[in-house]
């Protein structure tokens, strides 16, 4: 089956946009094909920095053919109708329409349009420009008197279609007087000729040898073995970094590692701070002395030409750069230490730059005060967290209010992904308890879904303090999450403070903890705070395979604001639920309560409360199942005041089989008024015991 291939040569792609360019083309071009009925095999497409490239092999060689039966107007529809009709469907008379019959409507001309599929090269030439005159890039730009957007100047275009077995046909097709054909060029310096393709095994061979690695999963497999085998040869490791090995792999088609080196005294700045400059300035590598940890004074870099001096040049030139951006480092690292002109009286150099932040007025949100004001709220919560999560609350809030100031440091400035980790040096330098400098840094965790969260308890109580704050202001102030906009980031807090309750098995009362938050509208706020975190948790249940509405089950009961408690009744229900007692009783529970439901229509809301009458227990189904309900009843109170779910779950399993036998044998709507009322509450005791553990009525199934 013929194959398709298509390259569009530009000048260079910016790195970041390469990979979803890619995704866009093959995606442009093969829902345009399925739209006009062709189906393929698979496609797959490709980025370098000059070049987008799809293959869709498996083509047919034609355009299926299409039948379509269109309803015309009636026999005695005017002449206009009639007339439109044959000119819409394509006929030269009504000859060749036929009559059709409908009892309500009459007569009516019925048209068969037949099309004959087209072949694939013409579909081509019109799918192809329109998908270019219309490619998605986030920035493009006009060059030239044409009208023609790309992301840079579009310099040729590949156009081959055929099978394997003889050679493709170019498809022509007009655009901006770019050629299309079948000739593209290899690596602008070292193989810049003209080169003639065929198909796509022939394209991707001959980019290959003009040195062009077209798969850009391989350019990164080349540079990271070739990085590690080099840092390996000087005795050294590779600090692998995933940003630095996309963005080099986006800048280069035939990946050339190097390795460069620095003054050694740069190394007295933070190995975080060398790997952060060198990164955001050169895209380079840094690597480790595998004997003592740190870094060593070695980058590795990679360039995109074969230098016939070895690459001395590329070194020397990135060598001048980074060690103009370590000397500015080490500047911010010393300066950063020393006393702060105008807040020397202030105390040690964090407290000085905290002292700068509170003179500052800098404002945190306009309806939520200064950053001053939020540092003192979040030393408050962390205080009052602190005593139930372990943790000492002097140094919980020594440690909240150190927790920013690292935002006035010349260091963070510069390299904002550093905040929090310059803090915590800076506080050990100024001799802060180890614990507190930890929470300095760890409190900004966790960053996102694979962060790991803090562990050490004056940590734990600054990071729930300040991501607490910050959802229960914005609550506060009715700036909450709409669809897919969260500004403020309150998703992500939310499930912080839920990652790190769970992760540390903590007994955190969500409501009482924010009652104690220095907002006096909290008492409004809870109840849609808290629901909002049973949102936020059922998301974080489901990555983890939990079911939605067994949280919703528990959530329900009211006040269930201890997350560690409601998970642990959660997948405990959902053990239960999967057994066989589990699933019957839940069947006579939501029969229980659809029962209920009706009838309470008839009698009023609460009608049925206050329990059965034991006297008018007739039947022995009924008083069996009065009495496993009383016995079941007090067994799941205590196992969950216990907060032993799964002996609660164990106690409502006696239900099953009496629940059973009443449904099987009684008529609950009896014709005696009062056998009726008293069977309905015993239904009511049904609901009631099972409420102990969770409300079935919400559960699936």
């Amino acid at each position: 089956m013929p194959d398709l291939l298509l390259e569009l040569f530009s000048e260079e792609i910016p790195a970041r946009m390469q990979a979803k360019a890619a995704d866009d083309l093959k995606k442009m071009i093969t829902d345009a094909l399925v739209e006009r009925g062709v189906v393929y095999e698979g496609a797959s497409a490709y980025a370098t920095p000059r070049r987008l490239a799809l293959t869709v092999h498996g083509l047919p060689a034609r355009q299926p053919d299409t039948r379509e039966e269109r309803k015309g107007p009636r026999v005695s529809a005017p002449e206009g109708a009639i007339q439109g009709f044959l000119k819409s469907a394509g006929l030269a008379s009504l000859d060749q329409a036929r009559i059709e019959s409908d009892p309500k409507k009459g007569e009516f001309y019925v048209a068969v349009v037949e099309k004959p599929g087209r072949v694939l090269p013409a579909l081509i030439a019109e799918i192809v420009p329109e998908v270019i005159r219309t490619f998605p890039w986030p920035k493009s730009m006009r060059w030239g008197s044409g009208s023609l957007r790309w992301v840079r100047p579009l310099h040729s275009i590949i156009c081959t279609f055929g099978p394997e077995t003889e050679d493709p046909e170019v498809v022509p097709f007009e655009i901006e007087g770019v050629s299309v054909g079948d000739v593209t060029r290899g690596h602008r310096f070292l193989a810049p000729g003209a080169i003639r393709v065929k198909r796509f095994d022939d394209y991707v061979a001959k980019l290959e040898a003009a040195k062009v690695v077209l798969d850009p999963a391989r350019r990164r497999d080349i540079i990271l073995a070739d990085a590690r085998n080099l840092a390996f040869a000087q005795g050294l490791e590779l600090v692998e970094d995933d940003t630095v090995l996309h963005e080099a792999a986006g800048l280069v088609e035939w990946p050339v590692v190097l390795m460069g080196s620095f003054d050694e005294s740069f190394l007295a700045v933070p190995d975080e701070a060398i790997q952060a400059t060198i990164r955001a300035n050169q895209k380079c590598f840094v690597v480790r002395d595998p004997k003592t940890g740190r870094l060593a004074n070695r980058f590795i870099l990679i360039a995109n030409i074969e230098a016939r001096d070895g690459g001395a040049a590329i070194v020397g030139g990135n060598e001048r750069v980074i060690r103009a951006r370590l000397s500015d480092a080490k500047f911010f690292w010393e300066t950063d230490q020393k006393p702060l002109p105008g807040y020397e009286d202030q105390g040690k150099p964090l407290d000085q730059r905290l002292a700068k932040i509170i003179a500052s007025n800098v404002v945190f949100h306009a309806k939520l005060g200064t950053q001053g004001e939020r540092i003192e709220r979040i030393a408050k919560l962390a205080e009052a967290i602190a005593p139930v999560v372990g943790a000492d609350p002097v140094k919980a809030a020594r440690a909240a209010q150190l927790a920013k100031a690292d935002l006035a440091s010349e260091m963070v400035g510069e390299f904002p992904e550093l905040q929090g980790l310059m803090g915590r040096y800076y506080a050990t330098a100024q001799g802060e308890d180890p614990a507190i400098a930890a929470a300095v840094e760890d409190h900004w965790r966790p960053k996102g879904v694979n962060d790991a969260v803090p562990s050490d308890p004056v940590a734990v109580a600054v990071a729930l303090a300040d991501k607490l704050d910050t959802l229960i202001g914005f609550w506060s102030i009715d700036e909450k999450p709409t669809g897919t906009k969260d500004p403020f980031a309150l998703r992500r807090a939310a499930l912080g403070v839920i990652r790190i309750i769970l992760d540390n098995g903590l007994r955190l009362p969500l409501l009482a903890t924010i009652a104690r938050a220095s907002f006096a509208s909290t008492d409004r706020v809870a109840g849609n705070l808290l629901d909002f975190f049973a949102d936020r948790l059922k998301v974080q249940l489901r990555d983890q395979g939990a079911r939605h509405d067994l949280v919703d089950a528990v959530f329900s009961l009211g006040g269930q604001d201890d997350l560690l408690m409601v998970v642990r009744r959660v997948e405990a229900l959902g053990r239960f639920l999967g057994t066989d007692d589990g699933k019957a009783l839940l069947a006579g529970t939501k029969r229980a309560a659809n029962i209920l439901r009706i009838e309470e229509k008839k009698d009023g809301a609460g009608a049925y409360a206050g329990g059965a009458d034991t006297g008018l227990l007739t039947e022995a189904e009924e008083k069996a199942l009065y009495a496993a309900l009383q016995s079941a009843k007090q067994s799941a109170a205590a196992a969950v005041a216990a907060e032993d779910y799964e002996r609660a779950m164990t106690a409502l399993a006696q239900l099953r089989q009496p629940v059973d036998a009443f449904f099987d044998k009684i008529l609950v709507n009896a014709e005696d008024a009062r056998l009726r009322l008293n069977r309905l509450k015993l239904l009511e005791e049904i609901r009631t015991a099972t409420r102990s553990v969770a409300d079935f009525s919400r559960i699936e199934g």
